[in-house]
């Protein structure tokens, strides 16, 4: 209606400009009175001027109102009763544009107060920086952990931790470190996360802080406690008999002592068995503390460029003879069949070989058919990776989760040392070994480098 209204007095502005020129040319061409063409070409300027003054209104109403979206100004009013039909038509739909865009803005006022709210009180330290350095947030938890009040730039950090700054700064997306510290004289351990965001154009690092200290100090303690549990099992495993068959042997030596009667062949067959028995348990106590010395004695890595191919082959030619006795297929699957891992070849290889004994254990009478699988490839991480993997009995839930303590085993003859040192040499690789497995279905060995 506004529309129609609009175009009505347009076209009346238009045929009444229209009469006036169809006037001007008469007057002038037919009477030539100079008073009435004075008036008549005053009243076409006035026509001329009040059709273009209708139409600037509205193109000013309407650039004003795309101004005050633009410069998110919603506090003009237009009024919607007064003026034409189609001027209050068009001043109700600002009026609806300009309140629509208020719930907007108030919704979205509340929903930043509602995040920066959570932000603050979450209990992780959260801190986000541009590429030079300008902090936008940093929250409670952060600035607590870290121990300032506030930061204007990332750089300020320096002088709490400059490895901390450093670490910030280089890490890229899914980085993480640990940064040690001494804060208020407590040794403070922190682990960062940072992700890489791209914000209207400019780059941005959200960065996670946790405060790992106490759960390091926790599992540090758990870890000693299983190892203590272990040593002193094995360590009263060899003592106890060991006493008791030094008591026996002592109390038979001590009777025949006191009695003044030689020792008879069939005592001194007892005797000596017992001190042999002594003897080979001795060793076998002497064994048990070398492999635990072992563990504190892994060499630094010596790395080199190695074609993970011909390691695994190696590998392959050296159980062969085993594999081939026990008829266990083993599979290799390289991709790309070139691929090369920077490693130290020879602790790497003793990884390997660990794992793979196992798994040939686990490959017991009862598997039809057995089979051992090796696949070496970069994951999606650009992580080089070796996946082993075979269909044996499994593990049950509960010595999964203890395979990596030393000493520990389920093997009736075994030092439970293979997979602990070779958790510590992927570690000194810069990488981490990983297990799972099903009962009756198979066990699977991950190495990322």
């Amino acid at each position: 209606m506004g529309f129609k209204n609009l175009r009505f007095s347009v076209i009346v502005r238009v045929i009444l400009l229209i009469g006036t020129i169809f006037l001007l040319a008469y007057t002038f061409f037919k009477t030539e009175n100079q008073v009435n063409i004075f008036f008549i070409s005053l009243a076409l300027l006035l026509e001329v001027y009040l059709l273009i003054r209708s139409l600037e209104k509205s193109n000013r109403e309407i650039s004003n109102f795309l101004s005050s979206i633009k410069y998110d100004d919603f506090t003009a009013t237009y009024p919607e009763k007064g003026n034409s039909a189609s001027v209050d038509q068009l001043y109700r739909e600002f009026n609806n544009v300009i309140k629509k865009f208020r719930e907007i803005r108030a919704d979205k006022e509340a929903n930043y107060h509602y995040f920066r709210t959570i932000v603050q009180h979450v209990g992780i330290g959260l801190i986000t920086f541009n590429k030079k350095g300008d902090v936008q947030i940093i929250n409670s938890a952060a600035k607590k952990l870290i121990g300032v009040e506030g930061i204007q730039n990332i750089y300020e950090l320096s002088k709490v931790s400059p490895k901390l700054v450093e670490s910030l700064v280089k890490l890229k997306t899914g980085g993480s470190d640990l940064i040690n510290f001494t804060q208020d004289g407590t040794n403070t351990q922190l682990s960062i996360y940072v992700i890489e965001l791209i914000l209207r154009g400019e780059e941005f690092k959200l960065v996670s802080v946790q405060n790992i200290q106490s759960e390091l100090e926790e599992k540090e303690m758990e870890a000693w406690q299983n190892l203590i549990r272990v040593l002193t099992h094995e360590i009263m495993n060899s003592v106890t008999p060991l006493s008791s068959l030094a008591a026996t042997v002592r109390d038979n030596l001590v009777d025949n002592i006191e009695d003044d009667v030689p020792i008879e062949k069939e005592e001194l067959e007892d005797i000596y068995l017992a001190v042999q028995t002594i003897e080979r348990r001795s060793q076998g106590l002497i064994r048990f503390v070398s492999d635990f010395r072992n563990l504190t004695k892994i060499p630094q890595p010596k790395l080199a460029i190695e074609s993970i191919r011909r390691v695994l082959d190696y590998i392959h030619v050296l159980l062969k003879h085993e594999l081939e006795q026990k008829k266990i297929k083993l599979s290799l699957s390289v991709e790309p069949i070139d691929l090369k891992f920077t490693i130290d070849k020879e602790l790497i290889d003793q990884v390997l070989i660990n794992i793979l004994q196992n798994a040939i254990h686990a490959l017991d009478e009862n598997t039809e058919e057995r089979h051992i699988m090796i696949r070496a490839f970069v994951n999606e991480y650009n992580r080089p990776t070796i996946v082993i993997r075979d269909n044996g009995c499994g593990i049950d839930e509960e010595a999964l989760a203890k395979v990596f303590i030393p000493f520990f085993t389920t093997k009736k003859q075994g030092s439970g040392i293979g997979l602990s040192l070779s958790k510590q040499i992927m570690r000194k690789h810069g990488g981490g070994i990983s297990v799972k497995s099903v009962i009756n279905e198979g066990t699977e060995f991950t190495l990322r480098f």
